[in-house]
């Protein structure tokens, strides 16, 4: 995840809750992509933070540190090493179809060639380690499908390099969709105030958000025709309660929005005070979550490096150690 804004329940209900119950199925590795982040402006101090915040709220969240790697893009070279070596043999016209790019260049008055240029850097951040498995969203199904692209362009041009990752992936939990605009998802770069609630919002804001949230014209659940934002509701709900969908109709059918949006907050209130807690904890001993990061990073380094020396020596880049 980038570490740019706050990471919100989308972010937390569509990825890192899934993310910490599938940590013991493999031998995961999660990255904060500041190196991503800055393919727009960010303000140095304030990004500093926000890594470390969301470092934070992935500890919170359940990811074991003593388990899975959790480290800062930034902190390992190879990322942009290998990432420079996809720019040159990822061709233009891949690059230009990358729809994120398109949506994000159109909110921008000038726009810098890391911004067009990162889906090579993303693709690095997932071969680098050589990963089998990258339990993604739809909408980052295409950057994945162009890191297969690159690996197998690689392969084909300099020999058998890169695990090419798996396309079947593990599901990743709810897809959140905005509290203001139910047809669009939850999203940290929307500008809307009553957009999406925060990991870290205090109750009270957390009532008015959902109090404000855009339902439909029936006064009450009506399960078969509810509209898109009574199903958002419903649907935040069932992600943090893990209720199956028997269970939601029984309960929920019929309901007035008032009743709805009151179990709602209690739901999502319960369900962040101790991820809450635990990050506050975290922040107050920031030596404690640098050694996380750390120490992460010391494990993983040794992959990262290997895998780029083999890519250097595939591509006849030049090392003094070799004759």
């Amino acid at each position: 995840m980038q570490p740019s804004g706050v990471l919100h329940i989308g972010n937390y209900l569509g990825a890192l809750k899934n993310w910490a119950k599938i940590q013991y199925d493999y031998e995961p590795i999660f990255c904060i992509v500041d190196q991503h982040a800055i393919t727009i402006y960010q303000d140095p101090k304030e990004l500093r933070e926000s890594i470390e915040q969301v470092a934070a709220l992935y500890v919170a969240s359940g990811i074991d540190p003593d388990h899975s790697a959790i480290f800062v893009q930034s902190m390992i070279p190879g990322h942009v090493e290998l990432g420079w070596i996809f720019t040159c043999v990822t061709p233009m016209g891949w690059l230009g179809r990358m729809t994120q790019f398109k949506s994000k260049a159109g909110n921008q008055e000038t726009v810098g060639s890391g911004l067009f240029c990162y889906p090579a850097l993303m693709a690095a951040d997932i071969l680098l380690y050589q990963a089998k498995i990258v339990p993604v969203g739809e909408d980052q199904a295409q950057h994945l499908e162009l890191t297969r692209n690159i690996a197998e362009r690689f392969n084909h041009l300099y020999g058998e390099t890169f695990v090419v990752p798996e396309t079947k992936l593990p599901s990743i939990g709810a897809r959140v969709m905005g509290l203001d605009d139910p047809t669009q998802k939850m999203s940290k770069s929307a500008e809307g105030p009553n957009h999406a609630i925060s990991m870290l919002e205090e109750p009270g804001r957390i009532k008015k958000l959902i109090g404000r949230a855009v339902t439909d014209s029936n006064p009450q659940v009506e399960w078969e025709t509810a509209g898109p934002g009574v199903r958002n509701l419903l649907a935040i709900y069932q992600a943090f309660s893990e209720t199956s969908d028997d269970a939601m109709r029984n309960e929920f059918d019929g309901m007035r929005y008032g009743d709805l949006k009151k179990r709602v907050t209690e739901m999502v209130v319960e369900s962040l005070s101790p991820i809450q807690e635990r990050h506050r904890d975290l922040m107050n001993n920031r030596d404690h979550l640098r050694q996380i990061l750390q120490s992460s990073a010391d494990r993983i380094a040794p992959i990262a490096e290997a895998t780029v020396q083999l890519a250097k020596e595939r591509t006849g880049l030049y090392s003094a150690s070799r004759r």
